[in-house]
């Protein structure tokens, strides 16, 4: 069989020979690259990992680059770090970085927490023998170099693809990953865990956790730090702090320095001859009596915190070993203080504090990058960022937008913001309205029970929580008695039972593409449907979505919540204009056939308008109603869809016991169940779907527009049309 070219992502041709096999080379006239499958199967650590992902990236994929990094391409998993020295650790760091910016750059993926934490990935895996040892990461975004450094180099190219690597840790995905990163600050509990159960095995291995800036905002960090200063078991925690601030001052306060001083400080605090001195004069101590002990442990707390930075004896008062800080870019110091404390067989909890720099980081490595990339025909926009010109107007612009409006109009009207980051979207609330508008960050339970407060003194909260993050925060969401919180874990908190009238704003609905399953909002319908006095809408277009924002505007009685799906708009040619309250509890019928209903909630409606198209050139007239409201539902409207139609299918983009269970209740009750009417639900499966692309997604879950025409079909007794309608 011939060659044929093939034009690789930075402009170069290559020539590849038939089909992959275990061993395939590609020339070019500027590099030679050898892909060799068999190594790569055959290597221990990714076992199996290759079958999992299914296959390998495609040709035109790959990010070919022109950099050398003879360093890295030797290490083919952590064990290889052993053998270098400093420098070629050093040299190591450098080659991470530069494959993480070509790699990373083209599938436009934020990879600058990754790039700061390079080189604290490589003294992590220099010092610490994984996976015997367990490593175990807060945020996914940081994980990347630690991905590559085991195993996982060749399949980058895939990350967040359908069949590839996750974005995040993954107990599936590798040995080296030993708990799922989700939405952070569980991986000081889970090593708390790991850490404790390996105590009562009898067993030696060292677990080290990884938090940094966001996750320091979430309560569940201080819970597990101060039952690991209680348990007082063996376990690092490493605050990889890289001087991130929720809310941007005009004046910056003092920032922690790193400098000689505090190097030599961090190195004398982990070193072994110190703490066994420290161990020493408080055994002393306590045989003294008298409160001595009582007395230096202060002393030693009082010095310590003057050595160290603004806030270090927070770490001390919960019973963590302060050491720090420490130049998270100088491998030489990282190194030191890491082996010092790995070396201590009985330490208790020991906290690291970290300095990296993500903007350094970036600007360092962009110039030579970018004179590179340059030169292979890329623009800085195709290397760094995205350009502006791609931007889609989203759901979340129609929302920010509709909410800037009423509150010109309403000057209570404030609003909440709680999750991971803020979107882009909500700048332009927080440019107009500076004194109205509440980032919280990781603090979700804080942002509901806070917004029942402002509600409580006369103002207008929209809450504004992806769903994912909402299931954190579902603890406020309903009011339990207060004498009942001290002897049971809060279910539901602080808001219905009161009704008190928090507008909740559920972002991110549904499926979220590559986030996967860890971001899916899935679950929102079911939870806040069961509650007594909330009013649960989803908009199934921005039209929708900007008149739910009046309609809550304008409720003071109850809580109210509406959703909507992460992307683009329905309408490219969207134009702004201000809304109007819809009527509670009522849906409305777009387009009325006969036969067959289908009843869409929320985003769904436009798959059902999809399967309705596909249908009417089927010969099938077909209604399609849009619920709006899941509680309270249309009675009327559902009553007159069971009465002239044979079929009636609900669709929703969440899980069982949703808007389908809310139906299937009323019309069982109601008696329209017991003649000739066939009912049926689709909703998302029963099991986690990875991630992919929206449109892949949605083809899993079996929710698009041709999976729900042959729902239709297969009631209607054409079973093989359902069949070649799904080919």
């Amino acid at each position: 069989m011939g060659t044929a070219p093939t034009q690789c992502p930075s402009g170069i041709t290559a020539n590849f020979h038939a089909k992959f096999d275990n061993r395939t080379e590609f020339s070019c006239s500027s590099f030679p690259f050898t892909l060799n499958l068999s190594k790569l199967n055959s290597h221990p650590t990714s076992k199996g990992l290759v079958n999992k992902i299914g296959s390998l990236p495609d040709i035109d994929d790959l990010f070919w680059e022109k950099v050398p990094t003879p360093i890295l391409d030797v290490v083919e998993n952590p064990t290889h770090l052993k053998s270098l020295s400093i420098r070629e650790l050093k040299l190591l760091a450098d080659e991470i970085r530069l494959e993480l910016s070509s790699t990373m750059s083209k599938p436009q993926r934020s990879f600058k927490a990754s790039l700061a934490a390079v080189e604290l990935t490589v003294a992590l895996h220099y010092v610490f023998h994984a996976p015997v040892d367990k490593i175990l990461w807060d945020a996914g975004e940081q994980t990347y170099a630690h991905k590559i450094l085991t195993g996982r180099r060749i399949l980058m190219p895939t990350l967040r693809q359908k069949n590839g690597l996750s974005g995040y840790t993954s107990r599936t995905e590798s040995e080296y990953d030993p708990f799922g990163a989700g939405h952070g600050c569980n991986s000081i509990s889970a090593g708390l865990g790991m850490a404790v159960a390996r105590d009562i095995k009898g067993k030696r291995e060292r677990v080290v956790t990884v938090i940094n800036n966001t996750t320091t905002m979430a309560g569940q960090v201080y819970e597990a730090m101060s039952n690991a200063g209680y348990l007082d078991s063996n376990l690092v925690v490493i605050l990889n702090d890289s001087r991130h601030s929720l809310h941007p001052k005009i004046e910056e306060g003092p920032k922690t320095s790193i400098n000689a001083l505090s190097s030599t400080l961090s190195r004398l605090q982990s070193s072994k001859s110190f703490r066994k001195f420290r161990e020493a004069a408080k055994d002393v101590t306590k045989r003294i009596g008298m409160g001595m002990h009582e007395l230096a442990a202060k002393v030693d707390e009082y010095a310590r915190g003057m050595m160290g930075p603004l806030g270090s004896t927070l770490f001390e008062e919960l019973g963590l070993y302060y050491i720090g800080p420490v130049d998270g870019h100088k491998l030489e110091d990282l190194i030191c203080v890491l082996q010092e404390v790995a070396s201590l067989d009985s330490m208790g909890p020991v906290l690291i504090h970290v300095i990296t720099e993500e903007d350094q980081c970036s600007e360092d490595k962009q110039k030579k990058v970018t004179v590179e990339k340059q030169q292979e025909g890329l623009s800085l926009n195709d290397i760094y960022s995205f350009s502006n010109d791609d931007h889609c107007r989203t759901y979340s612009d129609c929302l920010v937008e509709a909410l800037v409006m009423e509150a010109e109009k309403e000057k209570d009207i404030v609003v909440v913001h709680a999750g991971i980051e803020m979107d882009p979207s909500l700048k332009l609330f927080r440019e107009r309205f500076s004194d109205r508008f509440f980032d919280v960050g990781m603090a979700e339970q804080h942002a509901v029970t806070f917004s029942a407060g402002l509600s409580c003194g006369g103002l207008k909260p929209f809450c504004i929580i992806p769903s994912a993050f909402l299931q954190r925060a579902y603890d406020q969401v309903l009011f339990l008695s207060p004498s009942l919180c001290v002897h049971q874990a809060p279910v539901v908190h602080d808001v219905d039972r009161q009704r008190i009238p928090v507008r909740f704003v559920i972002t991110s609905a549904g499926l979220v593409g590559s986030d996967g399953p860890l971001q899916c909002g899935a679950f929102d319908i079911t939870f806040m449907s069961c509650l007594p006095n909330m009013i649960v809408m989803a908009a199934s277009d921005e039209d929708e979505l900007i008149d739910m924002v009046a309609t809550a505007t304008r409720i003071d009685d109850r809580p109210v919540c509406f959703r909507y799906p992460r992307g683009a708009l329905v309408r490219t040619d969207y134009p702004i204009h201000g809304g109007s309250a819809l009527e509670i509890g009522t849906g409305k019928v777009l387009v009325e056939g006969k036969d067959v209903a289908l009843l869409g909630y929320g985003a769904m409606v436009q798959n059902c308008l999809k399967a309705q198209a596909l249908l009417s050139k089927l010969g099938i007239n077909v209604t399609v109603a849009d619920a709006r409201f899941c509680k309270p539902l249309d009675i009327k409207l559902l009553r007159w869809l069971c009465s002239n139609h044979d079929i009636l299918i609900t669709v929703e983009e969440g899980s069982v016991g949703g808007f389908g269970s809310h139906v299937a209740q009323f019309i069982a009750l109601d008696g329209q169940l017991d003649g000739r009417l066939k009912w049926r639900p689709i909703v998302l499966p029963d099991n986690y779907i990875e991630h992919a692309s929206p449109k892949e997604q949605l083809a899993l879950a079996g929710l698009t527009g041709h999976h729900i025409a042959a729902t239709t079909l297969s009631l209607l007794g054409r079973t093989r049309e359902a069949l070649l309608l799904m080919c």
